[in-house]
C-alpha cells in the first residue's frame, strides 16, 4: 500500500465484499496484529489456551464484518493499524477477564458431554471403549476454552451459523479455528506418540 489512494480504494473493494481485496488486507496486517497479540501474551498458562492467529483471526473477521457495513471510516494505512491493533488489544483483555472471572480450569469446562463424541463404532470391545475414554480425557486437557465451548455447543446440535452470530464472526471463520485447534491437539498427541493423527 504505497499510496493514500491504493489504501482508499483497497477499503472500498473490501467493504464492497470482495475476497481478493480482503486477503491482501489480510497479508498486510496479519503478522504486525499477531506480534502485538505476542508481546501482550505473557503468562504460560494462557499461552497454552490461546493463539495469537485466534485473536488475529477473530479481530479480522470482525473488522471485515463491521467494515462491509460501513462502520470505519479510515483515510489511511496507520490509522487501520491503530483500530486493529486496539480491538486486538481488547479482543486479548477480554478473554484474560473471562477466564479470571470463572476461575476457569480446562479440566472443569467439560466433565463428561466430550465422552459423548462417537470416537469409535457401535460394536467396541472393552479395550475400544477404555481407549475412547482415554483419548477423550487427552482431548478435554488439550482442548482450549474456546474450542470446548464450540464442540460443547455442536454435540447439543447448535449450528455454525448461530455459534458465529454469539462470537460475533462468520461460520467459516469460526468452523476453521476450530479444525485448526484439532488439528494442533491431533499433532500434539501424534508428537507425543498418542495417537495416530
Amino acid at each position: 500500500m504505497s499510496s493514500k489512494q491504493e489504501f482508499v480504494e483497497l477499503l472500498a473493494a473490501v467493504r464492497a465484499g470482495d475476497q481478493d481485496a480482503a486477503t491482501k488486507l489480510v497479508q498486510g496486517y496479519e503478522a504486525q496484529i499477531r506480534r502485538v497479540v505476542r508481546i501482550r501474551l505473557t503468562d504460560p498458562h494462557l499461552r497454552r489456551q490461546l493463539d495469537s492467529v485466534d485473536i488475529c483471526q477473530s479481530v479480522l473477521g470482525d473488522f471485515f464484518q463491521r467494515a462491509t457495513g460501513g462502520q470505519f471510516d479510515l483515510a489511511t494505512p496507520q490509522q487501520l493499524m491503530a483500530l486493529l491493533v486496539t480491538m486486538a488489544k481488547n479482543r486479548l483483555l477480554q478473554y484474560v477477564e473471562n477466564q479470571q472471572a470463572a476461575r476457569r480450569d480446562i479440566r472443569r469446562l467439560i466433565q463428561s458431554s466430550v465422552d459423548d463424541l462417537a470416537l469409535t463404532g457401535g460394536d467396541e470391545t472393552p479395550s475400544q471403549i477404555a481407549a475412547s475414554r482415554e483419548l477423550n480425557e487427552l482431548l478435554r486437557e488439550r482442548f482450549d476454552p474456546e474450542t470446548l465451548w464450540i464442540t460443547e455447543q455442536r454435540i447439543a446440535g447448535r449450528s455454525w451459523a448461530d455459534l458465529a452470530r454469539e462470537k460475533q464472526t462468520t461460520p467459516d471463520g469460526l468452523r476453521m479455528r476450530w479444525t485448526r485447534a484439532l488439528e494442533r491437539v491431533a499433532e500434539e498427541l501424534k508428537t507425543a506418540g498418542i495417537a495416530d493423527a
